[in-house]
């Protein structure tokens, strides 16, 4: 697993056995911040990444110029691996937050440019976290929550879906706060 662009790009990253996570590969990386990047410009944005695992979509967003990435993971392992890993990198704008995400969202006062959610896939009620970040305007205006999810899953019909993507096995769901309050 690496960091696959902007300045850390090539970074690879060496999560230890005992890590239970599912990471996003590579290749779907790659592919959702090419459409990130039609989006939404990267550079100097505040990202939420819930259910970090092992922080490889922090990671990417922060080496693609995001001004502050807080980094939520429930699990102490992982939790500890992000925090160790930024700091070796030196990304001093990463905020690891060991918490429940749902519980996290419930608490939250900030707003974010960008969400980023890769939940367990089998987790029962995942997308309450869609519900959660509209119903409490986690988003600033124009923001954007990507929602990474299995087949099985479906948005259509959500009223601020902008589209699906699939790369193999993983389907990115991208939504987009409306510009006004």
């Amino acid at each position: 697993m690496r960091i696959v662009g902007g300045r850390f790009g090539g970074r690879v990253i060496k999560p230890p056995r005992n890590l239970r996570a599912r990471p996003t590969t590579d290749f779907a990386k790659e592919n959702l911040f090419n459409v990130l990047g039609n989006l939404i410009d990267l550079e100097g944005t505040e990202v939420l990444d819930l259910f970090s695992g092992t922080g490889s979509i922090s990671y990417e967003f922060i080496s693609r110029g995001a001004a502050g990435v807080t980094s939520v993971e429930v699990n102490a392992v992982h939790h500890n691996f992000i925090r160790r890993t930024a700091a070796a990198f030196g990304m001093e704008n990463l905020y690891a937050v060991r918490a429940n995400a749902f519980l996290y969202l419930k608490s939250a006062s900030k707003r974010f440019d960008v969400i980023f959610s890769d939940a367990p896939y089998d987790l029962e009620g995942s997308e309450q976290v869609v519900e959660l970040v509209f119903e409490r305007k986690l988003l600033c205006p124009g923001g954007l929550l990507i929602f990474e999810h299995s087949k099985e899953r479906s948005f259509e019909g959500h009223p601020a879906l902008l589209q699906v993507r699939t790369y193999g096995s993983v389907h990115f769901s991208v939504f987009r706060m409306p510009d006004v309050e």
